[in-house]
């Protein structure tokens, strides 16, 4: 009985609260556009997008030759051996 009669208490309060927290959320979005006096203007121009599709010319020399490429790739190999040397006297 008396869990019955403290919602019947509460229920109003609640929804007074739900009511001024919805009035209240309508009014801060007006207020955020809002901008004090002394605030600089900021242009707004509609469709400056960034130039995704403008890509870089294609390049008419190999980055890396063959010779660098293969010289890496022995050193990586060497490396991995290495390591798997390493990693077996460690257990």
């Amino acid at each position: 009985m008396l869990a019955l009669w403290d919602l019947q208490k509460t229920l109003p309060i609640r929804g007074a609260l739900l009511m001024a927290a919805l009035v209240l959320g309508g009014c801060s979005s007006q207020l955020a556009d809002l901008t004090p006096a002394d605030a600089q203007a900021h242009p707004r121009e509609p469709g400056t997008y960034l130039p995704v599709h403008d890509l870089p010319p294609d390049r008419d020399q190999a980055v890396i030759t063959p010779d660098q490429r293969a010289k890496i790739e022995a050193e990586l190999a060497a490396a991995r051996d290495r390591q798997a040397v390493a990693a077996k006297d460690a257990k």
